[in-house]
């Protein structure tokens, strides 16, 4: 199995068998990681780092996962490229094709990556957008199997789910047959279509799909609890009103972590998260809305031996090393032998 010169858009675009293999390429690129043995695979490769949006994690995974791999990273954002201003998103496709192997992009809206697949030779991935986070969820599934490493995957994600996190963890689990919960008031649940191919992966795959407004009923049992802000990059300040008026009730704290019945259950958070009062937007709706330790989780959660949020973090990095090595890592040459033993 081959995934070089593939996108990585969006994750129903790929098999069970295909999402593993980049999981399992991530865990031993970890590992050679640690041991010191990784060789590296992309010499000479070059990759443009387009950020309509800003980053962190996204940033630093991309950029380090190259640098280790031998490759070169260029980053382009909203003062240094014409992308969507002057210049349009195919017409920007096709020159940094010319110059770079692969792209990434992270931006506000799905149909940009789309675009700009479509008219690039390279490959290109979805480093954000408001639809989807693949790269975002490989890493949420490397690390649920790091701390899980046997049986069925059983998970919750709770909080607002229209958007790229409540996606993309829905699909990813109906692709890889995990027992997936969606908890989120109805007014926040993913759109129809989502929830449609959902449902038909799930049922090629044999995944559990519980989506519900209460969560009593989709926390029980679960061994990872998955959250997000509750106000998006992009979305105006007006907002806030009236997603803590409907989430306030999905807040992470030590009573709702106790619903899943289970001493062992591990918290996640894609980051960064408002956690405390110590960063402007924390303290802004700490003060506003009286959510003094916390507003999408509490302080006491984020800070707990239940959390592996930073394990996360580090995950966006070994994750993405496998994505750039299986696609653009030139595959060995199939031997004589082997081609002709292969049916055709």
């Amino acid at each position: 199995m081959s995934l070089f010169g593939r996108d990585f858009i969006q994750e129903d675009d790929f098999s069970h068998a295909e999402l593993q293999l980049l999981l399992t390429r991530a865990a031993e690129l970890k590992a050679s990681r640690l041991a010191g043995t990784e060789r590296p695979l992309l010499t000479g490769r070059h990759i443009a780092l387009v950020f309509e949006k800003s980053s962190t994690r996204t940033r630093i995974a991309f950029e380090v996962a190259a640098a280790q791999q031998g490759a070169r990273t260029t980053v382009l954002d909203g003062t240094t490229s014409q992308i969507g201003h002057k210049e349009s998103v195919a017409d920007t496709a096709r020159v940094l094709s010319r110059v770079f192997d692969a792209i990434e992009f992270r931006g506000s809206h799905h149909s940009d990556v789309v675009e700009l697949a479509s008219a690039a030779t390279v490959p290109v991935y979805n480093g954000l957008t408001d639809r989807w986070h693949p790269t975002q969820v490989l890493a949420d599934f490397m690390t649920m199997h790091e701390h899980a490493p046997h049986g069925r995957l059983c998970y919750a994600y709770i909080g607002d789910a229209r958007f790229n996190m409540g996606n993309s963890l829905l699909v990813m689990g109906a692709i890889m047959g995990s027992d997936v919960r969606i908890i989120a008031p109805q007014a926040l649940w993913p759109q129809d279509d989502i929830v449609q191919l959902a449902r038909a992966r799930a049922q090629a795959s044999g995944a559990s799909i519980t989506i519900t407004n209460d969560p009593r009923e989709g926390l029980a049992g679960v061994d990872f609890v998955h959250t997000d802000v509750w106000v998006s990059m992009g979305e105006p300040a007006d907002a806030w009103s009236e997603r803590v008026d409907l989430l306030r009730p999905y807040r992470v704290d030590r009573h709702l972590m106790s619903l899943t019945g289970r001493p062992g259950t591990r918290f996640m958070h894609c980051l960064p998260a408002y956690h405390d009062q110590r960063t402007t937007v924390g303290r802004q709706v700490a003060e506003r809305f009286g959510l003094l330790d916390g507003v999408e989780v509490s302080d006491e959660v984020f800070e707990s031996a239940a959390s592996i949020v930073f394990d996360q973090a580090e995950n966006r990095m070994h994750t993405i090393k496998a994505l750039l090595v299986e696609t653009l890592a030139t595959p060995a040459p199939t031997s004589t032998a082997s081609a002709a033993s292969d049916p055709a």
